[in-house]
């Protein structure tokens, strides 16, 4: 059977630090944001450390989603003009099994089965943004996206066929921009390549579920050179799944096996489930969005305690949300400073 090669290390360490600031042009009186930007730990990575630093300072509260995504979620009350998040992980990363090129003759009958046995519905059905619009089925009509050969053979070759039809151009579209945009344009960034590929392999009955997370770009440029997803940007790709083989990652911007070098921090039906950041503020203002993304692999674990070297242009942003605390307001205190607050917004 033919082997798709995907990696040589038998064990690599990800140390990952994902900023992400919020500018207002005028105060807010109050913010309230979710971040999913902890790795998963599964079979194929272990999440050895993970921290999440906030400015302003304030409490961070943690829970799971029922796609198994670790979720952080805080609220700043007070006023302020910036809000600025630094996670930092590192992740432990292990060699899985060779992806083949086929399966089976029986993989069509066998994928079925699988359906039937579990509860795979979220992921078969249209969602917010992978749906069945009428672009979405005359793009299936020209890439030829039907049942047929083996469901592994089928996904390998769309893999391909989104690489080829799209072209990466970055800020093309939003994070909230319907497929049908990219499908018409030929353009857009690894979400709408994503949203596309789920979209078609539901149409033809495969279960498919997008994730968010990192790709670690590497110092071989010439082994990477056909790879077009920004490097200090988060990621985006798709796992199918598959009969004997569970969930398999491709990624459609790159034109490559998901395994070796993506880092997963969540999955769900689409972007709507998986956002790294979603919040809301209160007040009238415009905010301003920067987001920067640093990764380092090594073959050797790195120590707990070691800290990424912070870029020029980080430094007073990194440092801003790792301060110490400030000093613990008294119950009367913050009473006081609540009264204040109501009192100026009544005003």
């Amino acid at each position: 059977m033919p082997i798709l090669k995907w990696g040589k290390s038998l064990l690599n360490f990800y140390s990952i630090r994902h900023l992400t600031r919020f500018r207002y042009a005028k105060a807010v009186s109050e913010s309230v944001m979710e971040t999913r930007m902890h790795p998963r730990s599964d079979a194929s990575q272990h999440c050895l450390q993970f921290t999440l630093s906030v400015s302003p300072r304030c409490r961070v509260f943690s829970y799971r989603d029922h796609y198994g995504n670790d979720v952080q979620h805080f609220d700043i009350p007070g006023d302020h003009q910036q809000l600025v998040i630094v996670a930092e992980s590192l992740v432990e990363h292990q060699l899985q099994m060779d992806v083949p090129a086929f399966l089976a003759p029986d993989a069509w009958g066998a994928l079925d089965a699988m359906i039937c046995e579990s509860d795979y519905v979220e992921m078969l059905q249209p969602s917010t943004f992978a749906v069945e619009s009428p672009a979405l089925l005359e793009l299936a009509k020209k890439l030829g996206v039907e049942r047929r050969d083996d469901p592994l053979m089928l996904v390998h070759e769309l893999n391909r066929k989104v690489y080829d039809y799209f072209e990466y151009v970055p800020s093309s579209t939003r994070v909230d921009s319907p497929i049908d945009e990219a499908i018409e344009s030929r353009q857009g960034v690894c979400q709408d390549f994503a949203h596309t590929m789920i979209a078609l392999l539901r149409h033809v009955g495969i279960p498919a579920r997008y994730v968010s997370g990192y790709l670690y770009r590497g110092k071989d440029e010439e082994a990477t050179a056909h790879e077009r997803s920004t490097p200090a940007a988060t990621h985006a790709w798709v796992e199918a799944l598959m009969p004997s083989l569970n969930w398999v990652g491709f990624d459609p911007t790159n034109d490559l096996i998901a395994w070796n070098r993506h880092i997963r921090t969540a999955v769900g039906r689409d972007y709507a489930d998986v956002p790294p950041t979603h919040g809301v503020y209160r007040g009238k203002t415009e905010s301003e969005l920067y987001v920067a993304v640093q990764v380092e692999s090594s073959t050797e674990p790195p120590a707990l305690d070691r800290k990424l070297p912070i870029p020029d242009d980080w430094s007073v942003l990194v440092e801003r949300a790792q301060q110490a605390p400030e000093r613990v307001l008294s119950p009367l205190e913050f009473q006081q400073m609540q009264q204040q607050q109501s009192s100026f917004h009544a005003l």
